[in-house]
């Protein structure tokens, strides 16, 4: 404790007395620049799209706080971080900016130019944070449909959305995934894999997942429309990563259907297809219908539904599309994927 010392006169004798100074009450600690809110915190950059490290000392130096990080449209960058009261923690993370935010082709809203940044949590508090150019980090692109979208709004949650929190500094989630496209939708309009094939570089990696939406796609168009996606990606100097559809929630008694498994209107298996692809053109491929599909039926119909969207819980039915939480699930079954293959992103996980 600080002291005052006071000179007290008394009978001619000067005396040197201690006497403990006033309490001090701490300021509430300032917010950095470009930043406001309190629960939560929005910081905005004006910046063009690109990939940017973002370095954030999170805590605070007069309170305990616990603190998640998401950015632009719904994207989760980092799950919550407790921190004591007086501990910062120092953290980068590189993030993609792009415009439109969200969805390639602007489904449920554009955004606003430069980057968007929602500190999060229970008791949300940065001390610092700035934004710079990321030098040349390993790009993952994501091609795919709303399984995999940035969605723009709760509680629909694209594992796409997700990944970003598996990966550290120096690697970079891009996700071109956009609801109700078909592997030859998705090939065919500009926003999607012409305006991702041209941002691709030596090594990046792209991961394609369609199946959803290729209810009416025959076994030839299906298979031709992802070999050009592949072949456009090596073109480029890419890595193609092939991903097979995860499961819908949809039961025969316990046994998850053939519809669930993907399994078209024309009665083609189109995961069946996508591996067979991945065989012929030596294409690594992560069999995420089979590993959701040992998820979503080792829970059963009563179980699996918090994989998934319920009346009760979410207000909308919904046995295609995830909850955060079934998100998060399919994210994980996807990294559990990228370390098997040991594909260059593992040697970025957390």
């Amino acid at each position: 404790m600080s002291l005052n010392r006071h000179a007290i006169l008394m009978a001619g004798v000067t005396a040197a007395v201690l006497l403990p100074a006033p309490l001090a009450t701490a300021a509430p600690q300032a917010l950095p620049p470009h930043c406001s809110g309190t629960g939560p915190i929005k910081c905005h950059f004006d910046v063009s799209p690109g990939n940017y490290d973002v370095t954030v000392g999170l805590g605070s130096i007069t309170k305990a706080a616990n603190t998640s990080m998401s950015v632009e449209a719904r994207r989760q960058i980092l799950t919550a971080v407790a921190t004591a009261a007086g501990k910062v923690v120092p953290t980068t993370v590189t993030v993609n900016v792009r415009t439109p935010e969200g969805q390639p082709t602007g489904q449920g809203g554009t955004g606003t130019p430069g980057l968007d940044i929602v500190f999060g949590g229970s008791a949300p508090a940065i001390k610092s944070v700035t934004v710079t150019k990321a030098n040349a980090p390993l790009a993952a692109y994501l091609a795919g449909d709303s399984t995999v979208c940035d969605q723009p709004t709760a509680p629909y949650t694209g594992w796409g959305q997700v990944l970003p929190t598996d990966v550290r500094s120096g690697a970079v989630v891009a996700n071109y995934a956009d609801s109700g496209e078909s592997s030859g939708s998705f090939l065919a309009n500009k926003a999607l894999f012409p305006t991702l094939k041209a941002l691709v570089k030596s090594k990046d990696l792209v991961f394609i997942q369609f199946g959803h939406n290729d209810k009416d796609t025959s076994e030839s168009a299906f298979r031709s429309n992802l070999a050009a996606m592949v072949n456009g990606v090596r073109e480029r100097g890419g890595i193609p990563v092939l991903v097979t559809p995860p499961v819908r929630r949809l039961f025969n008694g316990n046994t998850l259907t053939p519809t669930a498994l993907h399994v078209n209107n024309k009665g083609v298996d189109l995961p069946a297809v996508i591996r067979a692809l991945g065989k012929s053109a030596d294409v690594p491929v992560i069999d995420l219908t089979a590993k959701s599909k040992a998820l979503v039926q080792g829970l059963g119909p009563a179980g699996s539904q918090k994989i998934y969207l319920s009346k009760a819980a979410d207000g909308v039915s919904d046995n295609t599309h995830f909850s955060q939480y079934g998100a998060t699930q399919m994210a994980d079954l996807v990294v559990q994927g990228v370390r098997e293959l040991n594909l260059s992103l593992t040697a970025y996980l957390r």
